[in-house]
């Protein structure tokens, strides 16, 4: 096991996230002891484990307590934004937004129609849905038209979806934003979606060419985690 979880750790430091449906990663994800040596590894480095049963990957990020350590003596250092500025996390937010909630409300669904009939505490097991099927893309033109203004222009906009796929929350494939390995795991659902779905930017979605500013959705901390 100890050979296992060598590679295993190694490989999740060297790529920073692997798909669940990996070997390994299925192990850490169905075997408590295995889990149990895979979470004490990492946190004996100030790391931990990111994984939920919605995300097509698991990957590792800083334990809360470790960032100011690492990051805090940076002058971009935000502990909410890995470093990305206003218009970034607002394009951010939109994207998890049209992507990330469409999709969760799909797996649900799908989930209950097959009968969620498993007790494994990691979940790795249950009948929940990944891939095309669930995780629809958005065409950039159209999320530029909505929100290009707000979102600091076209030379912005074109950079800052460029940051958002190298650090792999997002893909970009004929001019369509898909799902990147990150976006459902480094991004606090249960305390994002509520403030999405009953707070400004739930108004904004349902508008075309909208000219609200996305800004007041970003002024409580979203929780954008530290890989």
């Amino acid at each position: 096991m100890d050979q296992a979880l060598n590679i295993l750790t190694a490989r999740l430091l060297a790529h920073r996230f692997i798909p669940r449906r990996d070997p390994l990663a299925r192990r850490a994800l169905v075997d408590e002891v295995f889990r149990e040596g895979l979470e004490r590894r990492l946190g004996e480095v100030g790391l931990r484990l990111l994984e939920n049963p919605y995300a097509e990957h698991i990957a590792v990020a800083l334990k809360p307590e470790m960032e100011d350590w690492v990051f805090g003596e940076g002058e971009n250092w935000l502990s909410n934004n890995m470093g990305l500025p206003r218009d970034a996390i607002a394009l951010l937010v939109v994207v998890w937004a049209l992507i990330i909630l469409p999709k969760r409300e799909r797996q649900i669904s799908r989930a209950e129609e097959i009968g969620d009939t498993q007790t494994d505490m990691f979940g790795a097991e249950k009948p929940i849905a990944h891939g095309d099927d669930v995780s629809v893309g958005v065409p950039e033109d159209a999320i530029y038209a909505d929100f290009g203004r707000q979102l600091g222009g076209k030379m912005r906009f074109a950079t800052n979806l460029g940051q958002l796929a190298k650090l792999g929350f997002v893909v970009r494939r004929n001019r369509m934003i898909q799902e990147g390995p990150l976006l459902d795991l480094m991004i606090d659902y249960a305390k994002l979606a509520p403030r999405i779905i009953n707070g400004a930017l739930a108004d904004v979605l349902k508008l075309s060419g909208t000219r609200i500013a996305v800004d007041a959705v970003v002024e409580d901390e979203e929780e954008v985690e530290e890989d």
